[in-house]
């Protein structure tokens, strides 16, 4: 991770990503994709893992990037699409999935924000080669569908909806992500998440007891309802 005042280092990707390519991205590093990137969250993951249903033809070869979001893509009178923005939703909810979706798509690079639960990053991304990017912040949605110069394709839209369709998007100078795990199983969210858990010890210390006794209310943290 860059130390304060120091200058991001900044990748430019060529997808599909590349092995080495992948293996060389470092923690806290800015990424900007060109190529192919597709859309899959829960019901992309419903409806092949658990329903048996068939990829569309040619995704595997075509992409590698599964970016989880919801797209503003609006119908063309010529049957295409115009993406006005592309808002990334919490990656973390699709845990239960990610294995069984990379070993079966050959997907390296997830996208989304929130992170994963710790234990993803080491125990199903980086034995897969796969690492996790996260979006920057709130409100980039416009931003990133700058980068989104056309839909290839779009898949199960009249039976997912537009949010929960597969979506292949062409992206050009699409970003900006944070790299936020690497291939030894490393995670920015990790890392910062212990560094703040320190803090807020320390802001438990000394507290009274609670005067009302709400629902929920304590002076110990491990009792917290969250």
């Amino acid at each position: 991770m860059a130390k304060p005042g120091h200058k991001l280092k900044q990748v430019r990707l060529s997808l599909p990503a590349k092995p080495e390519d992948i293996a060389g991205l470092e923690l806290g590093s800015v990424v900007f994709l060109n190529g192919l990137v597709y859309t899959a969250r829960e019901g992309v993951y419903n409806r092949v893992l658990a329903e048996g249903g068939t990829l569309p033809e040619g995704l595997t070869e075509a992409s590698n990037v599964n970016f989880h979001c919801s797209p503003a893509a609006a119908p063309q009178a010529n049957g295409s699409y115009v993406v006005g923005g592309v808002t990334a939703t919490a990656s973390f909810r699709f845990s239960r999935y990610i294995g069984d979706w990379l070993d079966l798509t050959g997907t390296k690079i997830v996208i989304g924000k929130g992170g994963m639960p710790r234990n993803d990053y080491k125990d199903v991304l980086a034995p897969r080669g796969a690492v996790y990017l996260t979006t920057v912040g709130y409100g980039t949605g416009a931003l990133l569908g700058r980068g989104v110069k056309k839909v290839r394709a779009v898949h199960w839209l009249e039976d997912l909806g537009i949010a929960q369709a597969l979506w292949l998007f062409e992206v050009e100078n699409f970003g900006p992500f944070i790299v936020d795990s690497d291939l030894a199983g490393n995670s920015l969210f990790a890392q910062q998440g212990d560094q703040v858990n320190q803090g807020i010890a320390k802001l438990y210390e000394g507290l009274k007891p609670p005067a009302l006794h709400r629902y929920g209310e304590t002076d110990d943290r491990e009792d917290e309802v969250m």
